[in-house]
């Protein structure tokens, strides 16, 4: 049995979270491999060690002093080895990384160096071998994950390691020159390790106890979530309810491994846990809502547009012309609709309508912006009669006008389109119906 655990940056922030994190692995003899991110933020008005290390190597791009910024960096570090009463100095280390910053070794080396610090700091703190990213984890020559060649060198790799720690976030190039993923991706990384070793789960903690069915910004003190599937997750995170970084799903699910998201400061809490697919039968008929405002819906009308082959594609055609991606496109018999992101949309509203009308010729088209799309996920749906229906009536008792409502063939998700005004009252109108009165 080998479990993966990786460490979110407020999970590390200090000398304090390090000691809790450090009872949390060694009460588990199955977490044997490490993934930590670089130091997080301490108090809300404290500045993470990646941030940090950015503004340093602006200075140093710019070729102006950066020995003071980078002097800071190395306190946070200090402060954290001092704390755990570790004979660990990172003084050469810094000073390689000060010779790079001056020879302009790029954002992504800069970025890296926070997680590759802490890595050292954790391996010298729980006793287990340092295995550096760069040596294990790759890109290809345009910058793209190199996966095949990753899982091969890093399982051959680890296969000869009891325990490690591997930093995330970062890899190589083929020159050898350190490439990062996007921001968040020590979770991809903690991914990458679980393919690799055959984990038997992927734990992700964090700062929070896993997934909760809504946004506690909008919803006070939300029920949890306690199980999750893959395509519930991708739908949900999707729309912006998002713990984990989206591409850290995929190695482990073409691996059949679970993530369990858990809470370093609840230890005790069981968390979410993510799967490919399970018979366990939530609470609720939905798992999860979750939403963005700021869409603009373009909507095209003409007559017999159902028996015309090739109107869709030649709507799509005006947006593709002008480099927008579409989110969600309901139709009728006479008329479709396409909803797109109103910031990417409103400096080219007047070209795509012009090749709407040169390229598909219809009746009309008409532009309302302002929208908000709220997704209703879970796979209780599938086996509950009614669903769209509750939530037509809980808008409509909450007085939300729908503007669209969309439901995927999966029986997975309802799309519903509101205004933006009344996208928090929406919200709660769904949880109300769903959970609150199952309570």
């Amino acid at each position: 049995m080998i479990k993966v655990v990786k460490f979110g940056g407020s999970s590390l922030a200090s000398a304090t979270q390090f000691a809790k994190v450090g009872r949390i692995i060694t009460s588990d003899p199955e977490r044997r491999y490490v993934v930590p991110s670089a130091p997080g933020k301490r108090n809300s008005k404290d500045t993470k060690v990646t941030d940090m290390l950015y503004a340093c190597y602006a200075l140093a791009e710019n070729d102006e002093d950066f020995d003071k910024e980078l002097k800071k960096i190395a306190e946070r570090y200090d402060s954290i080895i001092n704390g755990l009463n570790l004979k660990l100095s990172l003084k050469d280390e810094f000073e390689v990384i000060a010779k790079n910053f001056a020879a302009k070794a790029g954002s992504d080396y800069a970025a890296s160096r926070g997680e590759y610090l802490n890595g050292i700091v954790m391996a010298n703190y729980l006793g287990y071998e340092f295995v550096d990213a760069a040596e294990v984890i790759f890109f290809d020559k345009d910058g793209n994950f190199d996966a095949d060649k990753t899982d091969k060198v890093l399982s051959k790799r680890l296969s000869k390691v009891e325990r490690a720690v591997v930093p995330g976030f970062y890899g190589s190039m083929p020159d050898g020159s350190v490439k990062t993923f996007s921001r968040g991706g020590s979770d991809i990384t903690g991914s990458i390790v679980a393919k690799a070793v055959h984990a038997t789960a992927y734990e992700n903690w964090t700062d929070v106890s896993g997934f909760l069915i809504a946004d506690p910004r909008i919803i006070d003190n939300p029920e949890p979530i306690k199980v999750i599937t893959y395509r519930e997750l991708r739908e949900l995170s999707y729309m912006g309810a998002s713990v984990l970084h989206e591409d850290a799903v995929f190695p482990v699910r073409k691996a059949g491994i679970p993530i369990n998201i858990r809470n370093t400061n609840a230890p005790e809490d069981e968390g979410t846990w993510i799967v490919e697919t399970t018979c366990h039968q939530s609470k609720y008929t939905i798992t999860g809502i979750a939403g963005k405002k700021g869409f603009v819906s373009v909507n095209i009308d003409k007559d017999m547009m159902n028996s015309e082959v090739g109107f869709g594609r030649k709507v799509l055609s005006a947006f593709e012309e002008n480099g927008i991606n579409f989110e969600h496109m309901p139709s009728g018999i006479d008329t479709m609709t396409v909803f797109v992101h109103q910031p990417e949309f409103e400096g080219k509203e007047q070209a795509v309508v012009s090749a709407i009308h040169r390229l598909a010729k219809p009746d009309s088209v008409e532009l309302e912006s302002n929208i908000a799309l709220i997704a209703v996920v879970g796979r209780g749906m599938r086996s509950t009669r009614g669903t769209s229906g509750r939530i037509f009536s809980a808008l409509a008792h909450a007085n939300v006008n729908v503007k669209m409502i969309d439901q995927g063939s999966s029986e997975l998700n309802i799309i519903i389109g509101v205004s933006n005004s009344d996208f928090e009252n929406a919200i709660k109108a769904i949880y109300d119906i769903f959970v609150t009165t199952q309570l």
